[in-house]
């Protein structure tokens, strides 16, 4: 008998989401994720949960309807982590004419069964609060929803919620083989401390994400069967250049859509591009280029001018798409395909390309489809189970903060509106019974305390500052030198009494 049925290559978010559907219906999962969760692309994302409005002009009806009715799903699941967002699109000459745009946003209104979300406006740009940081130019506009999301909470917590239904997540190990071996697959597995060990699965998926042909060629000793075309897409964060809370969608005089979205409280995130990509997935980075370009775009719309000098942060992620390169990058297709390899009476490889986060919970739900005949499982059913902290109403976010700062009144209502946004009604988990926030151990900075600290690292797998700054949190854009070593420091002590109570 196997160790596990099903063993997971990939933490990223759609290899957390195959594991929590598989571990919920009862299977043994293993998920190896070599570095921390969601530590490539599903943190590098333009942070939406959106049907893709431009892939309507691609003709990939199919894509935006099952990504416009996994809004709302999401939306119902996760209403600390995703919220609505209202969207502006200003019109001009270089565009569609304004009835066909009309036209096109009627159909992405109705065609993922939308029932909480608002329709569309047409906006007079001449007045109002959306106006006022646009260019005069710009007369009219055109308004509608999509969501906002925590990238890459969402990734650890469907980590966190495999956890608990019986998955055993491994991060930071690595597969440094697999061989079938009749019916099952062997895999040596080697840690970050240098550690060794062979287990073995009935299914394997690849679910690497950029990395997935390297996986198949090296470690599988397979070819992949379909083309995957990396493509690199980059943000810049900047100082908030609007008060409201609408986001924008711009078009550049290159076809590519660039959005400037309202980002954690004082900041703009501006993005992305879209680039071919040959090199190391784990060593991207946004070019002096791309952050120009940005700028630029930017720059066509706002009337506040946004300087390469002004970004705070920038980052880039690689998307693995399936395709090869007689499309122009933006063109390529963001639907996913799964492929399986399953030889008689040889261990299955179910083998993942491409992908979007909005669809990810549906590809799980693909991929358990395409191995359920070498399981007895359970049906689908993540569509209507809230992830870990989201079982309060999808418009109970208000509600929550004001519980909370009820609750904690030594809470800031900023810092309140963080935590409940991190961790919802399992904020409680954090904040116990303190009484002052001397309670909740060290500070770093005005907002992390060492109580949130202990918690990420025993229950998401946080190891390193870097982890909690920039993936259990955006903490790292507010944090100085100073406060990060402390954390730095905090998480190693936590680190050496852990090992010696071993």
């Amino acid at each position: 008998m196997a160790d596990f049925d099903l063993a997971i290559i990939g933490g990223g978010i759609n290899g957390a989401g195959i594991a929590r559907d598989a571990a919920g219906r009862g299977i043994r999962v293993l998920l190896l994720e070599q570095n921390d969760l969601a530590s490539a692309t599903s943190s590098a994302s333009t942070k939406l949960i959106h049907g893709g409005l431009r892939y309507l002009e691609q003709g990939a009806l199919r894509l935006v309807h099952e990504a416009l009715a996994e809004r709302e799903v999401l939306l119902r699941n996760a209403p600390h982590l995703i919220r609505p967002l209202r969207f502006v699109l200003p019109h001009h000459d270089a565009l569609r004419p304004a009835w066909q745009l009309r036209a096109g946003l009627f159909l992405y209104d109705r065609l993922g069964g939308r029932e909480i979300l608002p329709g569309t406006e047409v906006l007079d740009l001449t007045h109002g609060e959306v106006a006022v940081p646009l260019k005069r130019r710009y007369k009219l506009g055109f308004e509608y929803s999509d969501c906002r999301v925590d990238d890459s909470r969402l990734a650890v917590l469907n980590a966190v919620d495999a956890a608990e239904r019986g998955a055993l997540i491994r991060t930071r190990t690595r597969l440094a083989r697999a061989d079938r071996d009749g019916l099952v697959w062997r895999l040596a597995l080697k840690s970050r401390g240098g550690r060794r060990e062979i287990v073995t699965a009935r299914v394997l998926v690849n679910a690497t994400g950029p990395w997935v042909a390297l996986v198949a060629e090296q470690i599988l000793r397979r070819n992949t069967s379909i083309p995957v075309r990396l493509v690199k897409g980059s943000h810049i964060v900047v100082p908030k250049l609007f008060g409201h809370d609408h986001a924008y969608i711009f078009q550049g005089g290159d076809g590519r859509v660039v959005f400037a979205i309202p980002y954690e409280r004082d900041f703009t995130l501006i993005g992305t591009t879209d680039e071919d990509y040959d090199g190391d997935p784990g060593a991207v980075a946004a070019s002096s280029d791309e952050i120009t370009y940005l700028c630029r775009t930017a720059n066509a719309y706002f009337r506040e001018t946004v300087e390469p000098e002004h970004v705070v942060w920038a980052y880039a992620g690689v998307r693995p798409l399936h395709g090869d390169r007689t499309q122009a990058a933006k063109d390529i297709s963001r639907d996913y395909v799964l492929a399986l390899d399953a030889p008689h009476r040889e261990a299955p490889l179910l083998t993942v390309y491409g992908g979007k986060i909005t669809t990810y919970r549906r590809l799980a739900e693909a991929a358990l489809e395409k191995i359920a005949d070498f399981f007895v499982t359970g049906p689908a059913w993540t569509a209507r189970a809230p992830l870990p902290g989201g079982d309060f109403p999808w418009d109970g976010f208000e509600a929550l903060v004001a519980r909370a700062c009820g609750l904690w009144p030594f809470l800031g209502e900023a810092q309140a509106r963080r935590l409940v946004a991190a961790h919802g009604t399992r904020v409680d988990r954090i904040l116990g019974q303190a009484r002052s926030l001397e309670d909740l151990g060290p500070c770093f900075g005005t907002e992390l305390t060492g109580a949130e600290v202990r918690h990420l690292m025993r229950c998401e797998w946080a190891e390193r500052a870097e982890d909690v700054l920039w993936r259990r949190s955006k903490l790292g854009l507010r944090l100085g030198a100073e406060a990060r070593e402390a954390l730095e420091r905090f998480m190693a002590d936590a680190r050496e009494a852990k090992t010696a109570a071993e």
